[in-house]
């Protein structure tokens, strides 16, 4: 998605050779016109899965999972990393590992908002490891439902998560795949393949 990847280059800031920074525009202050256009592309590579719900992970997942949510017409479900007075009862839990963070959360979804019948399009910010997507499928499987895609906004493909999940047999999208994180700089998949030709 060429909009998204213009996007990261003027204003995503490596942090180092592991971490991008995108808070001006996903993760902390939210670019609304560019999650719109997320949204609408998620939705056309999965218009024909019969997707009845989307689910993310609080917090950085929200806004093009709503977007994406919108364009399909099916309701959007996010997981809580912390518990609340009115998140109790029958809960769907999952243990998260954010190698980003260095921490450990347990994410939770009302069992209610996940049944038999859902086809489900799980939608994150960033692919790195793949253990945030995981504990999202599990939580999934446990409430009986059907993973039928996974849409990331931002893979780092240096890093195992697509190939993990690829492995489990399960369809990932990604809108900007990054090759490197190297020399300060961004370098995507589609720039590497174009240097060689």
């Amino acid at each position: 998605m060429k909009l998204l990847e213009e996007t990261i280059k003027k204003d995503g800031l490596v942090l180092n050779e592991n971490v991008l920074k995108v808070d001006s525009f996903l993760n902390h202050q939210i670019d609304p016109k560019l999650m719109l256009e997320i949204g609408k592309e998620f939705a056309e590579r999965f218009a024909n899965e019969g997707i009845t719900k989307i689910i993310t992970i609080e917090s950085s997942g929200i806004a093009p999972a709503v977007m994406a949510g919108y364009h399909l017409n099916v309701p959007v479900v996010f997981a809580r990393k912390r518990k609340s007075l009115t998140l109790t009862g029958d809960l769907l839990t999952a243990s998260v590992h954010s190698f980003t963070k260095n921490e450990t959360n347990e994410i939770s979804i009302a069992k209610k908002f996940i049944n038999e019948n859902d086809r489900v399009l799980v939608i994150d910010d960033f692919l790195a490891n793949g253990q945030a997507a995981l504990g999202l499928v599990e939580i999934v499987k446990l409430g009986g439902a059907e993973v039928n895609g996974i849409g990331i906004v931002i893979e780092k493909s240096f890093q195992p998560g697509a190939q993990i999940l690829k492995e489990q047999g399960l369809r990932v999208e990604s809108l900007a795949r990054i090759s490197s994180l190297g020399n300060g700089e961004v370098t995507f998949i589609n720039e590497k393949v174009e240097a060689l030709i």
